[in-house]
Protein backbone atom coordinates (compact mmCIF):
# COMPACT_ATOMS: atom_id res chain seq x y z
CA UNK A 1 0.00 0.00 0.00
CA UNK A 2 2.78 2.44 0.97
CA UNK A 3 4.61 1.68 -2.25
CA UNK A 4 1.56 2.30 -4.01
CA UNK A 5 0.97 5.48 -2.24
CA UNK A 6 4.46 7.06 -3.34
CA UNK A 7 3.55 5.94 -7.07
CA UNK A 8 0.31 7.88 -6.83
CA UNK A 9 2.28 10.74 -4.81
CA UNK A 10 5.07 11.41 -6.94
CA UNK A 11 2.78 11.13 -10.34
CA UNK A 12 0.63 14.40 -8.88
CA UNK A 13 3.92 16.06 -9.03
CA UNK A 14 4.64 15.20 -12.52
CA UNK A 15 1.30 16.79 -13.24
CA UNK A 16 1.04 20.08 -15.10
CA UNK A 17 1.48 23.24 -12.75
CA UNK A 18 -2.07 24.92 -13.25
CA UNK A 19 -1.53 28.44 -14.59
CA UNK A 20 -4.13 31.43 -14.23
CA UNK A 21 -4.03 35.09 -15.54
CA UNK A 22 -5.78 37.28 -12.53
CA UNK A 23 -7.08 41.16 -12.06
CA UNK A 24 -7.92 41.22 -15.23
CA UNK A 25 -11.14 42.20 -17.30
CA UNK A 26 -11.73 38.44 -17.85
CA UNK A 27 -10.24 34.89 -17.28
CA UNK A 28 -8.05 35.73 -20.57
CA UNK A 29 -6.51 38.57 -19.40
CA UNK A 30 -4.51 39.73 -15.96
CA UNK A 31 -1.03 39.24 -14.27
CA UNK A 32 -0.05 35.92 -14.95
CA UNK A 33 -0.03 33.27 -12.00
CA UNK A 34 1.55 29.88 -11.99
CA UNK A 35 1.05 27.53 -9.29
CA UNK A 36 4.11 25.99 -7.74
CA UNK A 37 4.27 23.46 -4.64
CA UNK A 38 0.74 24.13 -4.32
CA UNK A 39 0.82 28.54 -3.41
CA UNK A 40 0.26 30.99 -6.54
CA UNK A 41 3.28 32.80 -7.47
CA UNK A 42 3.39 35.74 -9.52
CA UNK A 43 5.76 35.33 -13.04
CA UNK A 44 8.39 37.95 -13.58
CA UNK A 45 8.22 40.05 -16.80
CA UNK A 46 11.68 38.65 -18.92
CA UNK A 47 12.40 38.35 -22.21
CA UNK A 48 8.90 37.28 -23.44
CA UNK A 49 6.93 37.85 -26.51
CA UNK A 50 3.22 37.15 -27.99
CA UNK A 51 4.62 33.93 -29.87
CA UNK A 52 5.37 32.41 -25.69
CA UNK A 53 2.32 34.00 -24.24
CA UNK A 54 0.45 32.14 -27.16
CA UNK A 55 1.51 28.59 -25.63
CA UNK A 56 -0.31 29.97 -22.12
CA UNK A 57 -3.28 31.54 -24.23
CA UNK A 58 -3.76 27.64 -25.45
CA UNK A 59 -3.42 26.06 -22.26
CA UNK A 60 -5.84 28.30 -20.49
CA UNK A 61 -8.27 27.32 -23.71
CA UNK A 62 -8.24 30.85 -24.64
CA UNK A 63 -8.24 32.74 -27.73
CA UNK A 64 -4.97 34.07 -29.84
CA UNK A 65 -2.61 36.02 -27.78
CA UNK A 66 -3.01 39.75 -28.37
CA UNK A 67 -0.76 41.68 -25.66
CA UNK A 68 2.35 41.27 -23.64
CA UNK A 69 3.54 43.95 -21.25
CA UNK A 70 5.75 44.43 -18.12
CA UNK A 71 4.14 45.91 -15.14
CA UNK A 72 5.93 47.58 -12.52
CA UNK A 73 5.38 47.24 -9.02
CA UNK A 74 7.03 49.71 -5.87
CA UNK A 75 9.52 46.90 -4.66
CA UNK A 76 10.81 43.96 -5.58
CA UNK A 77 9.51 40.34 -4.42
CA UNK A 78 9.53 36.96 -4.91
CA UNK A 79 8.55 35.25 -7.95
CA UNK A 80 8.86 33.01 -10.67
CA UNK A 81 11.10 33.45 -13.51
CA UNK A 82 9.68 31.36 -16.63
CA UNK A 83 12.24 31.30 -19.92
CA UNK A 84 10.93 32.38 -22.75
CA UNK A 85 13.41 29.83 -25.43
CA UNK A 86 12.18 27.02 -23.09
CA UNK A 87 8.34 27.14 -23.09
CA UNK A 88 8.71 27.57 -27.04
CA UNK A 89 10.79 23.93 -27.66
CA UNK A 90 8.11 22.56 -26.36
CA UNK A 91 8.66 21.80 -22.51
CA UNK A 92 5.73 22.10 -20.30
CA UNK A 93 5.54 25.49 -18.36
CA UNK A 94 6.75 24.04 -14.81
CA UNK A 95 10.03 22.99 -16.55
CA UNK A 96 11.22 26.34 -17.69
CA UNK A 97 10.32 27.52 -14.22
CA UNK A 98 13.65 29.66 -11.80
CA UNK A 99 13.53 31.55 -9.35
CA UNK A 100 13.90 35.64 -8.71
CA UNK A 101 13.49 38.26 -7.26
CA UNK A 102 11.76 41.27 -9.18
CA UNK A 103 9.64 44.38 -9.43
CA UNK A 104 8.36 43.23 -13.01
CA UNK A 105 5.61 41.53 -13.29
CA UNK A 106 4.42 39.91 -16.67
CA UNK A 107 0.58 40.92 -18.18
CA UNK A 108 -0.93 39.19 -21.09
CA UNK A 109 -4.15 39.86 -22.69
CA UNK A 110 -5.43 36.44 -24.43
CA UNK A 111 -8.69 37.15 -26.69
CA UNK A 112 -11.49 35.69 -25.38
CA UNK A 113 -13.99 33.99 -27.74
CA UNK A 114 -12.15 34.53 -31.20
CA UNK A 115 -8.68 32.68 -32.37
CA UNK A 116 -6.80 31.74 -35.66
CA UNK A 117 -5.43 28.14 -35.83
CA UNK A 118 -3.15 26.59 -37.69
CA UNK A 119 -1.52 29.42 -39.48
CA UNK A 120 1.77 30.93 -40.48
CA UNK A 121 1.65 33.54 -37.61
CA UNK A 122 -0.31 34.89 -34.98
CA UNK A 123 -2.20 36.61 -37.43
CA UNK A 124 -3.23 34.06 -39.87
CA UNK A 125 -5.15 30.97 -39.44
CA UNK A 126 -8.49 28.86 -39.14
CA UNK A 127 -11.23 30.63 -37.50
CA UNK A 128 -12.26 29.06 -34.42
CA UNK A 129 -15.29 30.90 -32.35
CA UNK A 130 -16.27 30.23 -28.83
CA UNK A 131 -19.88 31.84 -26.71
CA UNK A 132 -18.85 32.67 -23.68
CA UNK A 133 -20.88 29.96 -22.28
CA UNK A 134 -18.20 28.07 -20.07
CA UNK A 135 -19.03 24.73 -21.39
CA UNK A 136 -18.57 25.81 -24.98
CA UNK A 137 -16.18 24.11 -27.27
CA UNK A 138 -14.31 26.13 -29.65
CA UNK A 139 -16.54 25.40 -33.40
CA UNK A 140 -15.06 26.35 -36.98
CA UNK A 141 -17.02 28.93 -39.07
CA UNK A 142 -18.85 27.98 -42.93
CA UNK A 143 -17.54 30.53 -45.34
CA UNK A 144 -20.83 30.86 -46.28
CA UNK A 145 -21.69 33.16 -42.81
CA UNK A 146 -18.90 35.37 -43.03
CA UNK A 147 -17.73 38.39 -44.84
CA UNK A 148 -15.39 41.00 -45.15
CA UNK A 149 -16.89 43.13 -42.51
CA UNK A 150 -16.91 40.09 -40.23
CA UNK A 151 -13.23 39.76 -40.93
CA UNK A 152 -12.68 43.31 -39.96
CA UNK A 153 -14.11 42.87 -36.48
CA UNK A 154 -11.98 39.37 -35.93
CA UNK A 155 -8.24 41.57 -37.49
CA UNK A 156 -9.26 44.13 -34.97
CA UNK A 157 -10.53 42.10 -31.87
CA UNK A 158 -6.96 40.66 -32.16
CA UNK A 159 -4.84 43.35 -32.36
CA UNK A 160 -3.63 42.67 -35.78
CA UNK A 161 -3.82 45.01 -38.99
CA UNK A 162 -6.92 44.89 -42.16
CA UNK A 163 -7.92 41.77 -43.10
CA UNK A 164 -5.65 40.92 -46.59
CA UNK A 165 -7.20 37.54 -47.33
CA UNK A 166 -9.95 35.52 -46.93
CA UNK A 167 -10.51 32.23 -48.41
CA UNK A 168 -12.53 28.88 -47.54
CA UNK A 169 -10.00 26.18 -46.42
CA UNK A 170 -7.00 28.17 -47.09
CA UNK A 171 -5.58 26.89 -43.37
CA UNK A 172 -7.59 23.32 -43.11
CA UNK A 173 -10.96 21.59 -43.37
CA UNK A 174 -13.89 22.85 -40.86
CA UNK A 175 -13.43 20.59 -37.92
CA UNK A 176 -16.56 19.85 -36.12
CA UNK A 177 -18.61 21.50 -34.35
CA UNK A 178 -19.35 23.93 -36.46
CA UNK A 179 -20.87 27.62 -35.43
CA UNK A 180 -24.59 27.70 -36.23
CA UNK A 181 -25.37 31.08 -36.60
CA UNK A 182 -24.57 33.36 -39.67
CA UNK A 183 -22.58 36.83 -38.34
CA UNK A 184 -23.96 40.53 -39.34
CA UNK A 185 -21.47 42.93 -38.42
CA UNK A 186 -21.20 46.21 -39.73
CA UNK A 187 -17.45 46.29 -39.27
CA UNK A 188 -16.95 48.97 -36.44
CA UNK A 189 -17.62 46.57 -33.32
CA UNK A 190 -14.55 45.63 -31.17
CA UNK A 191 -15.66 41.81 -30.52
CA UNK A 192 -17.07 39.07 -32.85
CA UNK A 193 -19.75 38.17 -30.29
CA UNK A 194 -21.34 41.44 -30.08
CA UNK A 195 -22.31 41.31 -33.59
CA UNK A 196 -25.47 40.52 -34.69
CA UNK A 197 -26.27 37.29 -36.28
CA UNK A 198 -28.80 35.79 -38.37
CA UNK A 199 -32.02 33.81 -36.59
CA UNK A 200 -31.08 30.90 -39.28
CA UNK A 201 -29.08 27.79 -37.87
CA UNK A 202 -26.33 25.85 -39.75
CA UNK A 203 -25.39 22.39 -38.49
CA UNK A 204 -22.79 21.29 -41.92
CA UNK A 205 -20.53 22.95 -44.08
CA UNK A 206 -18.97 21.76 -47.27
CA UNK A 207 -15.73 20.93 -48.09
CA UNK A 208 -13.33 23.07 -48.82
CA UNK A 209 -15.86 25.96 -46.99
CA UNK A 210 -14.50 27.06 -43.83
CA UNK A 211 -13.10 30.06 -42.97
CA UNK A 212 -9.23 31.06 -43.38
CA UNK A 213 -8.31 34.87 -42.50
CA UNK A 214 -5.23 36.29 -43.07
CA UNK A 215 -4.12 39.83 -41.06
CA UNK A 216 -2.34 42.40 -42.67
CA UNK A 217 0.65 42.99 -39.96
CA UNK A 218 1.67 46.25 -41.28
CA UNK A 219 5.14 48.26 -40.68
CA UNK A 220 6.89 51.24 -41.74
CA UNK A 221 10.16 53.60 -42.00
CA UNK A 222 9.04 56.96 -41.01
CA UNK A 223 11.08 60.28 -40.67
CA UNK A 224 13.53 59.15 -43.27
CA UNK A 225 14.87 60.48 -46.66
CA UNK A 226 12.31 57.86 -48.37
CA UNK A 227 9.72 55.43 -47.25
CA UNK A 228 12.76 52.92 -47.12
CA UNK A 229 14.50 54.35 -44.50
CA UNK A 230 13.97 55.87 -40.75
CA UNK A 231 12.26 54.63 -37.81
CA UNK A 232 11.27 51.27 -37.90
CA UNK A 233 7.24 50.66 -36.35
CA UNK A 234 4.86 48.20 -35.96
CA UNK A 235 1.26 48.60 -35.99
CA UNK A 236 -0.54 46.93 -33.04
CA UNK A 237 -4.12 47.19 -31.54
CA UNK A 238 -4.88 50.21 -34.27
CA UNK A 239 -1.61 52.55 -32.95
CA UNK A 240 1.87 52.78 -34.29
CA UNK A 241 4.56 52.29 -31.94
CA UNK A 242 8.38 52.55 -32.67
CA UNK A 243 10.71 49.27 -32.29
CA UNK A 244 12.97 49.60 -29.57
CA UNK A 245 16.90 49.00 -30.58
CA UNK A 246 18.06 45.99 -29.06
CA UNK A 247 20.29 43.34 -30.86
CA UNK A 248 19.49 43.69 -34.61
CA UNK A 249 21.50 43.46 -37.00
CA UNK A 250 21.86 43.91 -40.52
CA UNK A 251 20.42 39.75 -41.01
CA UNK A 252 17.73 40.73 -39.22
CA UNK A 253 16.77 44.13 -40.73
CA UNK A 254 17.16 42.59 -44.08
CA UNK A 255 13.59 40.92 -43.56
CA UNK A 256 12.00 43.71 -42.88
CA UNK A 257 13.98 45.67 -45.91
CA UNK A 258 11.96 42.69 -47.75
CA UNK A 259 8.75 42.78 -46.45
CA UNK A 260 9.00 46.52 -47.50
CA UNK A 261 9.81 45.85 -50.92
CA UNK A 262 12.85 47.94 -49.96
CA UNK A 263 15.71 45.59 -51.45
CA UNK A 264 18.55 44.70 -49.12
CA UNK A 265 19.41 46.30 -45.52
CA UNK A 266 22.09 49.05 -45.58
CA UNK A 267 21.94 50.17 -41.99
CA UNK A 268 21.33 49.57 -38.65
CA UNK A 269 21.16 52.16 -35.86
CA UNK A 270 20.21 53.13 -32.41
CA UNK A 271 18.96 57.02 -31.71
CA UNK A 272 18.14 57.46 -27.93
CA UNK A 273 15.40 60.07 -27.40
CA UNK A 274 15.01 62.13 -23.90
CA UNK A 275 13.14 59.87 -21.74
CA UNK A 276 11.23 56.12 -21.79
CA UNK A 277 8.61 55.67 -23.92
CA UNK A 278 5.99 52.98 -25.14
CA UNK A 279 7.64 50.39 -27.93
CA UNK A 280 7.78 47.51 -29.14
CA UNK A 281 10.95 45.17 -28.47
CA UNK A 282 11.23 42.59 -30.97
CA UNK A 283 13.77 39.62 -30.01
CA UNK A 284 16.87 39.35 -33.24
CA UNK A 285 16.75 35.54 -33.57
CA UNK A 286 12.65 35.39 -33.07
CA UNK A 287 12.83 37.26 -36.46
CA UNK A 288 15.62 35.66 -37.94
CA UNK A 289 13.91 32.06 -37.26
CA UNK A 290 10.81 32.91 -39.69
CA UNK A 291 8.29 34.28 -37.74
CA UNK A 292 6.12 37.50 -37.88
CA UNK A 293 7.34 40.48 -36.56
CA UNK A 294 4.33 40.90 -34.09
CA UNK A 295 4.84 37.31 -33.37
CA UNK A 296 8.51 38.22 -31.79
CA UNK A 297 7.22 41.17 -30.18
CA UNK A 298 6.44 42.47 -26.43
CA UNK A 299 5.58 46.05 -25.04
CA UNK A 300 8.03 47.35 -23.12
CA UNK A 301 9.02 51.41 -21.77
CA UNK A 302 12.77 52.10 -23.50
CA UNK A 303 14.42 55.47 -24.58
CA UNK A 304 16.28 53.59 -27.41
CA UNK A 305 14.56 53.45 -30.86
CA UNK A 306 15.75 51.34 -33.72
CA UNK A 307 16.47 53.57 -37.46
CA UNK A 308 16.79 50.82 -40.78
CA UNK A 309 18.00 52.25 -43.83
CA UNK A 310 17.10 49.69 -46.43
CA UNK A 311 18.68 50.09 -50.09
CA UNK A 312 15.43 50.99 -52.12
CA UNK A 313 13.48 49.01 -54.86
CA UNK A 314 16.02 48.59 -57.38
CA UNK A 315 14.13 48.84 -61.15
CA UNK A 316 14.17 45.36 -62.84
CA UNK A 317 16.10 45.48 -66.30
Amino acid sequence: FISVLLKLTLFSCLCSEPVRLVGGDSRCAGTLELKHQGEWRTVSYSDWSLKTAAVVCRELDCGSAVSVRERRESSDRSVLRIRSNCVQSGSAVRDCVTFDYSSKVLDLTCSDSVRLVNGTSLCSGRLEVKSDQSNQSWSSVCEADFDQQDAEVVCRELGCGAPSVLQGALYGEAEAPMWTKEFQCGGHESALLDCRSSGSTRNTCSPGKAVGLTCSEPVRLVGGDSRCAGTLELKHQGQWKPVSYSDWSLKTAAVVCRELDCGSAVSVREREESSDRSVWWIRSNCVQSGSALRDCGMSADFPFILNLTCLGKTSSS
